[in-house]
């Protein structure tokens, strides 16, 4: 087997924009595709089936297989149900695109709590409760794989979106310890940091920017990370108008104190603490 042929891959959010593109690339690549989207609003307003179903319909029009799920991936039995379908279309499950995402972008000072906690409901519980169904199909197979949608928000901050950032921050967070736990059983997880014109981001770059990032820019790097070639986990991608780049997390050499330093000997060397010129990369200490 190579690529994802044959492969049985769940796409949430695949009812337009990137998860479409994902989808419909990953069919037309041989394999069999959930097509997971609630059919809600960009706030995470609403429902309906026809976005997930057209998608679905286009796929097997193709010559692909496909199934639609509407569930909300926020909730943990919408999250199960998608594996569940998977499953049951397919007998297995072997990848998943945690892709399903809304926005409810406002400044940090006037963010309610509503919109902090749907923001990390959509996209860092959807991602735990599809990924965390998945993970004994994985286990049990000794073979799957996870990507997430990340965002340059959650790895270098943008106005306005403090909860969009730290939902995005935390699925990395999340790819970087399931490439650990997942090591040994043949899963690798990774991230994917897109930049593309779809809903999303429609009012957030201006228009001469955006017709530059098609959608279809993306979906190749999706669809490798999810094949049998992929030795890569852990990783952080961005990708958008033709450009993949790795991002990596680097830590100065920094200073080691003989004794408790004084809040001003910490002072007095803190451009040395910072000084990253001779950067190595980075490590977690207690790993």
């Amino acid at each position: 087997m190579s690529g994802v042929e044959g492969r049985v891959v769940a796409v949430t959010g695949a009812g337009g924009g990137l998860g479409r593109e994902y989808a419909l690339l990953l069919a037309r690549h041989g394999a069999r595709v959930v097509v997971n989207d609630l059919g809600g609003a960009r706030d995470g307003t609403g429902s309906g089936h026809s976005a997930a179903n057209a998608v679905v319909e286009e796929i097997r029009v193709a010559g692909g297989e496909a199934v639609a799920n509407h569930d909300s991936v926020a909730d943990p039995a919408g999250g199960a149900q998608v594996v569940a379908d998977a499953v049951e279309a397919f007998g297995r499950i072997d990848g998943v695109v945690a892709n399903a995402g809304i926005l409810r972008d406002g400044a940090f000072h006037k963010m309610s709590e509503a919109d902090w906690r749907a923001v990390q409901d959509v996209h860092v519980g959807g991602a735990f409760h599809v990924v965390r169904a998945a993970w004994p199909h994985f286990r049990e197979q000794r073979h799957g794989r996870v990507v997430v949608a990340t965002s340059t928000s959650g790895i270098y901050g943008n106005f306005g979106q403090a909860n969009y950032g730290t939902a995005k921050g935390g699925l990395i967070g999340l790819i970087r310890t399931l490439a650990i736990e997942g090591a040994r059983y043949g899963i690798l997880a990774n991230a994917i940091a897109p930049m593309a014109a779809t809903r999303m981001t429609a009012d957030i770059a201006p228009p001469e920017v955006l017709e530059k990032l098609g959608p279809a820019h993306v979906a190749p790097v999706v669809a490798h990370l999810l094949g049998d070639e992929c030795t890569d986990s852990g990783e952080v991608i961005v990708a958008g108008g033709g450009q993949v780049q790795r991002v990596a997390w680097f830590q100065s050499k920094g200073v080691t104190f003989a004794e408790v330093p004084t809040p001003e000997q910490v002072t007095d060397r803190w451009a040395e603490i910072t000084d990253l010129s001779g950067a190595v990369p980075g490590v977690n200490p207690v790993g």
